[in-house]
């Protein structure tokens, strides 16, 4: 059966996530001590007995989260289940710098530091509360880019965010925002809500954080990867580093196409999507997006042997 690894992004947060897989694997807690030695601090001691409100600041969240799934990951290698596996590997937003790394583009160390940068950069580009996203549930991406023109009048709106057939996240200033949320309503949104988020992420606010993000990608190493990688930017698969480093700054700015990246991956022959790492999110959305694809959590030691058993079956 043909498989992709996808890594989940912000908001799967959740303190002693990935503690049960270091305590099980040494190669888990390894992805860990080095995370902690690449930022020069224990966020590993944040990750599992820290402040939920601590680790959900962007800074702290982004390198947490890759962490986590690293650790998912280097268990699954232990038990003989490798990147070889997958047919293809993509992350939803930092989730793409998770997918990197598992197939082997970038160090965890580079990816610790890169996701770090990426969070400090994304938290300054715009003051807090003068951005803020929503979710609009059960309007298509075509009626929610209608709703943000609306909503626009000057500011900036956009969808940020496709995340499945029926839920557009959109970000951009806060005005403009609330007024999208409102339009949605009368246009027919089953829900409409305002998301408890730092920053405006996945907009042209953030192009201050684009430009930081440059200069850090610059100074990286990038190899191509074991397995293609789909990129949230161009909803294709991207082997080529330079294009890659390309990729990744432009997806600052650009929209997360997870719905199309994740039907590009069906059409190429996907069955299977082991969702690695902290929480269930995109495996609900790749049920909404695609109902026959099989789905499988990779979060625990548990998670870990059941996958282990199903890939050699």
């Amino acid at each position: 059966m043909s498989r992709a690894f996808i890594f989940p992004g912000q908001g799967a947060q959740t303190i002693g996530m990935g503690r049960d897989l270091a305590e099980a694997y040494p190669a888990a807690r390894a992805v860990f001590d080095e995370v902690d030695e690449a930022l020069g601090e224990k966020l590993s001691a944040l990750v599992w007995d820290g402040e939920i409100e601590t680790l959900t600041l962007t800074q702290n969240a982004q390198p947490a989260l890759m962490a986590t799934s690293m650790a998912a990951m280097r268990a699954l290698e232990a038990e003989g289940v490798g990147i070889d596996k997958a047919a293809f590997v993509a992350g939803h937003s930092l989730g793409e710098y998770s997918a990197l790394t598992a197939a082997g583009a970038l160090t965890v160390a580079d990816a610790a530091r890169l996701l770090r940068k990426r969070g400090q950069a994304m938290q300054a580009a715009v003051p807090v509360g003068e951005g803020a996203m929503a979710a609009l549930l059960g309007l298509d991406l075509d009626a929610v880019r209608k709703v943000a023109e609306e909503a626009a009048q000057g500011d900036v709106v956009a969808a940020a965010n496709d995340n499945d057939p029926g839920q557009v996240v959109i970000s951009g200033q806060k005005g403009a925002v609330e007024r999208a949320v409102e339009i949605a309503k009368g246009a027919g949104a089953k829900r409409a809500v305002m998301l408890p988020v730092s920053a405006p992420f996945h907009c042209a606010l953030m192009q201050p954080a684009a430009e930081e993000m440059a200069k850090a990608l610059a100074e990286v190493t990038i190899q191509a990867p074991a397995v293609p990688v789909v990129s949230n930017v161009e909803a294709a698969p991207v082997s080529d580093p330079d294009r890659i480093r390309a990729l990744l700054e432009a997806q600052i700015c650009g929209a997360v196409r997870w719905r199309e990246s994740v039907a590009r991956m069906v059409e190429d022959g996907v069955e299977e999507f082991w969702e690695i790492g902290a929480g269930k999110a995109l495996s609900g959305m790749v049920r909404r997006i695609h109902r026959p694809a099989a789905v499988r959590n990779i979060g625990t030691p548990a998670d870990v042997t059941a996958a282990v058993e199903a890939a050699q079956g």
